[in-house]
């Protein structure tokens, strides 16, 4: 979901190989996918590739923060299976 006049985003990665996950933020999800893609995050390094799965967007850079914390805190990979399969 890209949302107008979104200043920053959450996103969730999910590796190609392992079908793990990777929670982010940021203000451009796309130039952070081909980052993690390109082994310049050390937590994805090694894990890839990777796709984005899910993508929300909010007005405020701290609104994202705590969305991505709460996401985080969930620590729940069947929670974001069935968080990517209700944004598609």
């Amino acid at each position: 979901m890209v949302g107008k006049g979104a200043v920053a985003f959450v996103y969730v990665l999910r590796s190609k190989t392992t079908g793990r996950h990777y929670i982010g933020c940021s203000e451009d999800p796309q130039r952070r996918l081909v980052e993690h893609n390109a082994g310049e995050t050390v937590s994805t390094r090694g894990r890839g590739p990777w796709e984005i799965v899910y993508q929300k967007s909010f007005a405020t850079l701290a609104e994202a923060r705590r969305h991505e914390t709460g996401l985080k805190r969930k620590k729940s990979a069947k929670y974001l299976e069935w968080l990517v399969t209700q944004s598609g």
